[in-house]
């Protein structure tokens, strides 16, 4: 979500005051008035129950909750929080193999009374107040999974750390989850729930480092050629049977954000690779863990979901001597909830993060779910479809382009009805990072769909190690993925924006190849929803991603579906178009991976290249978001 300006932040508290005085939206109770803060994604809505209304700011990326007034009457200012963090890595094999495990989910700490009685932290566990009034919020990333290639095979990480620090409180921290790999692994297969192993006896521990009460649950033990599955906030990780990975942990249901989701579910482990019937990866928990894949299936197993801290699946290798790659693991999220008051009000529809701005409802979608109309006034209603960005491209004899911006999509006026009213949405996922030395471009991202409104993934950046002289185009989609060359390659064209063709059009072209270029490498920009990312014109220097497009129509301007940056450059490094595109990162690249898009902005994915050390990663590209509003 991109800053909030000054100006945005005094309409917002204005908004408040007004609803807080009883003449919007909310009856307060007593006399008194909840916390006035800002930050995140902001969603109003009622529990079940006597119609308790609760504000939530949900963060799936880094930021700061600010409170700028304390709550007054019957109202606390203790609040509820869910912190969870990135989950690991899978296990990856770099040879024919058995399969190995599955990441373990991030930790998760929270004192929501839907919590478990073991697990629940006290009610009391973050009391707030505005002196000081900022709150650093940190929403770690997730783990990268085994690289097939790599040795040793423990080549993943740990998912990132989440938290919530203030001076004043004891900081809360939920520890990234532990990679899959194989007996005896190492230190980073321990986390908030540990990873799955290859074999027996046990998993790799959870709620490591310890907390009370614990965060995480182990991993899984395997069986001979077969892999145990992630632990997960919830359970122990499966153990393999002979034959198959095992399944990742259990989640943690809960609806502190006003929907109800399972978080931290471990991911599955791969399966045998040989056998009679052949292996089968564990499958994938509900919980948002990857599932693992079995035999003859070296590819790349399942990725955690994005903003829930799954675990990674496992890989296995495949008979004839190739290895496969660990999937990686999913963000992480932070929510803060506190009671602001009654609601005066009814949403005439369910489905995302429901907030009220401005004399409109609004439902926000960062994750996929349904859009349910119940009132049947609601006749049309105005939308936001963002698909998810491209990552980057990378290479060791090559600077990858940018990843393309997720497509761009927006109207009003679009026909709804209460019958039968039910409207899947679909929020795409960013495209997968690619390490150099692969033999691949970056991943395209995935499309985000409301009812018949489809907005295609952004390009993959290209970025395979390509011979000298040569020049290769980024991969075409809603905006298209910028281009890459090698000494004296080009011209070429970067990839194709506005794929399949929409009217008006769901992005831009990547940034191509000039002509007549010699010398030293560089790598196109990814095209944005609003400008097309830049060509290469001058040897040695990566072009910027293009710029996305602005929209208010969650009441805050924001701007969505920037282009991802090209790879850094011999000179420094290069931006990210304006509305999530990752910027490159400054040549030489030793192991700093390439930076995402941002999360729920479809923003590409930045390219990288190193000068043949080892493997890095590509930026991955920012996941979609999708948006719907109407008159109150």
């Amino acid at each position: 979500m991109a800053p909030l300006t000054t100006g945005a932040i005094q309409a917002i508290l204005r908004e408040f005051s007004q609803q807080r005085a009883g003449r919007g939206r909310y009856a307060t109770a007593g006399g008194g008035s909840g916390l006035t803060a800002t930050g995140g994604v902001i969603s109003d809505y009622t529990d079940p129950g006597p119609g308790t209304v609760y504000r939530a700011h949900i963060f799936t990326s880094t930021g700061t909750f600010t409170v700028t007034a304390a709550a007054t009457g019957p109202f606390p200012n203790n609040v509820e929080f869910l912190v969870v963090a990135g989950g690991g890595g899978g296990g990856g094999t770099s040879s024919s193999g058995g399969g190995r495990g599955g990441g373990g989910a991030g930790g998760l700490r929270s004192n929501h009374p839907q919590m478990p009685a073991p697990l629940i932290m006290p009610a009391s566990s973050l009391p707030v107040s505005t002196s000081p009034g900022s709150y650093a919020i940190e929403v770690g990333a997730g783990g990268v999974g085994s690289v097939a290639s790599s040795s040793p095979e423990e080549s993943g990480t740990q998912g990132g750390s989440s938290s919530i620090a203030n001076p004043n409180i004891t900081t809360i921290t939920a520890n990234g989850g532990g990679i899959g790999s194989i007996s005896p692994g190492g230190p980073k297969t321990e986390g908030g729930s540990g990873g799955g192993n290859y074999s027996s006896p046990g998993g790799f521990a959870g709620n490591s480092p310890p907390t009370s009460p614990p965060q995480g649950f182990p991993g899984g033990a395997g069986s001979n050629n077969t892999a145990g599955g992630g632990g997960g906030a919830g359970a122990a990780g499966g153990v393999a049977p002979p034959t198959s990975g095992g399944i990742g942990g259990a989640g943690l249901p809960l609806s502190i954000s006003g929907i109800t989701t399972t978080y931290a579910g471990g991911g599955g482990g791969g399966g045998t690779w040989s056998g009679s019937p052949p292996g089968n990866g564990g499958p994938a928990h509900p919980a948002g863990g990857g599932g693992g894949n079995g035999s003859e299936r070296a590819g790349t197993a399942g990725n955690g979901v994005y903003s829930t801290g799954g675990g990674g699946g496992g890989n296995s290798g495949n008979n004839s001597g190739s290895g496969g790659t660990g999937g990686n693991g999913g963000s992480g999220i932070v929510v803060v909830r506190y009671q602001i008051g009654q609601l005066t009000a009814a949403a005439k529809a369910t489905g995302g993060a429901i907030s009220y701005y401005d004399g409109k409802t609004i439902h926000q979608f960062l994750s996929s779910g349904t859009f349910t109309v119940t009132n049947p006034t609601l006749t049309s209603v105005d939308y936001l479809v963002v698909a998810g960005g491209g990552a980057g491209g990378a290479g060791n004899q090559n600077f990858g382009g940018g990843g393309g911006a997720g497509g761009f999509r927006t109207g009003t006026g679009f026909p709804v009805s209460p019958s039968p009213g039910v409207y899947p949405i679909q929020v795409g996922a960013g495209g997968n990072q690619i390490s150099t030395g692969s033999p691949d471009d970056g991943g395209d991202g995935t499309p985000s769909i409301f009812s018949t409104i489809t907005s295609t993934g952004g390009g993959g950046g290209a970025g395979t190690n390509l011979p000298s002289g040569s020049a290769r185009s980024g991969r075409s989609g809603g905006s298209g993925g910028g281009g890459s060359y090698w000494n004296g390659g080009g011209p070429v064209a970067g990839g194709a924006g506005n794929t399949p063709p929409t009217s008006p059009a769901q992005g831009t072209a990547g940034g191509g190849i000039g002509p007549g270029l010699s010398g030293n490498r560089a790598g196109g920009g990814g095209g944005g929803a609003a400008v097309a990312g830049a060509t290469v014109v001058s040897p040695g220097t990566a072009t910027v991603g293009g710029a996305g497009s602005p929209s208010s129509i969650s009441g805050i301007t924001t701007h969505y579906a920037g282009g991802g940056g090209a790879g850094g450059d011999v000179s420094g490094h290069v931006a990210g178009g304006i509305g999530g595109g990752g910027p490159g990162t400054p040549y030489p690249q030793t192991t700093t991976p390439g930076t995402p898009g941002t999360t729920n902005t479809g923003g590409g994915g930045a390219g990288v290249a190193n000068p043949n050390i080892g493997h890095i990663f590509s930026g991955s590209g920012g996941s979609g978001i999708v948006i719907i509003a109407y008159p109150s």
